[in-house]
């Protein structure tokens, strides 16, 4: 449920909060699913229009038909499609301004004194979970719990945080936690760095029972919901859409979290033949920043190059050359613009990676960082591996750099741009190096 509610002139947020609960609990209540003609009054003996929706609707029913999301918009119905993974109705609030009857003619009064106004948008969202199965008597009565006590989490906020004429807007981010949390809604103070939320942070962490070696609670760590778009263009973790290769007795371990694919010709830059292990790093520190370890932005290409200057790698005249780079320059950079450590994994031939099962598994298992492995004057991204410890076998999850066409997953994922690769993917005889960056131990 999504909408933000316009805080009409007092002086007082206590009292503006009560009046706000108020309107959440009144009659005037209406939620209006999005792509819909669906109207639901959920304080009014839930109320909805058309007239075929009832209390007793089940939730699967209220999906908008093909023809609804087009032009058309006739029924207020259609059977979900059955799916594996979870489906997302989106609700917006509103309140009802009109009464049904005669209305009266306005009355202007005014009145002149001094005073000090504030305003303020609360950006209400809450999420339940529901079952296909389950009504909409049902589903409205955990909306109208999870808006009231979301209310009362902002009122906190506000008052924690207010400061003379100054006041904190509350901001709701929604976290996917381990099991057997599942999906929390947490209240921050927006506009307040994570850096000034540690206290907080801690707190919820001892509330969950989470470690405190992993930045759950950071804002880039909110949960992103199927049906909304990331903005800058890249594709998010194109590997979800593989099926995992079976091995006798065999695991699969893979990268953690949520990374970016970039490739070669992304950003407007012409890097085609030299900018692989670049395109690997830049995925690498994605996943970094999208994990909440950084708040910086992905480097470029002169960035990097400028990193390794900066730390005596490369002469100044590296910048803006299209020379190569390979997994050691990956590590200084990590260091220098991330504060990230890594480790070095020698490999004097690459015959001796199918070797190397226990030490990627335990990566994966335990830090969950992509690796960037450089051998030759090719660079890949490794994000995962498939290994059987009785027989030895292993397949490489790998992403390729040095794919130079447009974000088409479907087309990346058919082609092997993304995919699982046998040991005979790489250069029996060629030296490797694989870089292994090592997770900050914060919270």
């Amino acid at each position: 449920v999504y909408n933000s509610f316009r805080a009409v002139k007092v002086t007082d947020f206590f009292f503006l909060l009560l009046h706000l609960r108020s309107q959440v609990k009144s009659e005037s209540c209406v939620f209006a699913i999005c792509d819909s003609p669906v109207f639901i009054w959920p304080n009014k003996c839930v109320h909805a229009t058309p007239d075929e929706i009832t209390p007793d609707t089940s939730c699967e029913d209220l999906y908008p038909t093909d023809e609804q999301e087009s032009a058309g918009k006739r029924s207020a119905k259609k059977k979900i499609k059955k799916s594996l993974s979870p489906s997302v109705l989106n609700f917006h609030l509103m309140m009802e301004v009109t009464r049904p009857g005669p209305l009266s003619a306005p009355i202007l009064s005014k009145t002149v004194k001094k005073s000090h106004f504030l305003t303020a948008t609360l950006p209400m969202d809450c999420v339940v979970h529901t079952s296909c199965s389950d009504t909409l008597r049902d589903a409205c009565e955990k909306l109208m719990e999870a808006l009231i006590n979301q209310l009362g989490e902002m009122e906190k906020v506000i008052l924690q945080h207010m400061n003379g004429t100054t006041v904190l807007v509350p901001e709701p981010l929604h976290f996917l936690l381990p099991e057997p949390n599942g999906l929390v809604t947490v209240i921050f103070p927006a506009g307040m760095p994570d850096s000034q939320l540690e206290t907080k942070r801690r707190e919820l962490h001892k509330q969950y029972e989470l470690p405190e070696d992993r930045p759950y609670f950071r804002r880039a760590n909110a949960h992103h919901f199927p049906n909304e778009p990331y903005r800058d263009g890249y594709l998010r973790n194109p590997h979800l859409s593989l099926t995992h290769p079976t091995l006798d007795n065999g695991k699969v371990f893979l990268v953690q979290g949520i990374y970016s694919y970039h490739h070669y010709m992304q950003d407007r830059i012409d890097d085609n033949g030299w900018g692989c292990a670049y395109r690997s790093l830049q995925t690498i520190c994605s996943w970094f920043q999208q994990q909440g370890y950084i708040e910086r932005s992905v480097p470029t290409h002169k960035e990097i190059q400028q990193a390794l200057v900066v730390v005596g790698d490369k002469q100044p005249s590296f910048v803006g050359s299209r020379q190569w780079i390979g997994s050691i320059e990956v590590q200084a950079v990590l260091n220098q613009l991330l504060n990230v450590t890594s480790k070095i994994m020698f490999v004097s031939q690459g015959s001796e990676l199918a070797s190397k099962g226990r030490e990627l598994a335990n990566h994966f298992l335990t830090e969950g960082t992509p690796i960037m492995i450089g051998g030759g004057v090719l660079a890949h991204t490794i994000l995962g591996v498939a290994w059987s410890e009785t027989t030895g076998q292993i397949r490489y999850l790998i992403l390729d750099p040095h794919y130079t066409g447009a974000e088409d997953l479907q087309f990346i994922t058919d082609k092997g741009w993304c995919g699982w690769k046998g040991p005979e993917f790489w250069d029996q005889t060629a030296y490797y190096n694989l870089c292994l960056p090592q997770r900050p131990k914060v919270i």
